[in-house]
């Protein structure tokens, strides 16, 4: 039997702003949209995808899953992240060569230096 990754998916207040936000700061592609859940890949036809789906309730506490990216230049993407309406933040993670930012609905990811 084999497993094939489908998505990941993203609890979310406003999933079509978060799913938009996201597109914007990865540079994807839109795959499909509801009224309640907007799905985004690297290119039509990849997977997995990010699916953002509505919730009702806030997000609170720290997330058990997180996504890391690793850019070209760190210091620009953090900046242009933060422009677009992240922020850092601070889960203990102390002196670390990455940095942890959250998105517009508070979910943390991180940004790796570039290898």
């Amino acid at each position: 039997m084999a497993l094939y990754w489908e998505e990941v998916v993203v609890d979310s207040k406003d999933p079509i702003a978060l799913g938009e936000w996201w597109l914007e700061a990865l540079g994807w592609v839109e795959v499909d949209r509801g009224e309640e859940e907007l799905e985004i890949a690297p290119e039509v036809g990849a997977h997995p995808t990010v699916l953002f789906g509505r919730v009702d309730e806030e997000k609170v506490g720290k997330n058990r899953l997180h996504l890391d990216f690793v850019p070209d230049d760190q210091a620009a993407e953090v900046d242009r992240l933060i422009a677009l309406g992240a922020s850092r933040v601070d889960i203990g993670q102390r002196d670390v060569p990455w940095v942890v930012l959250a998105d517009p609905e508070g979910n943390e990811f991180c940004v790796l230096a570039a290898r």
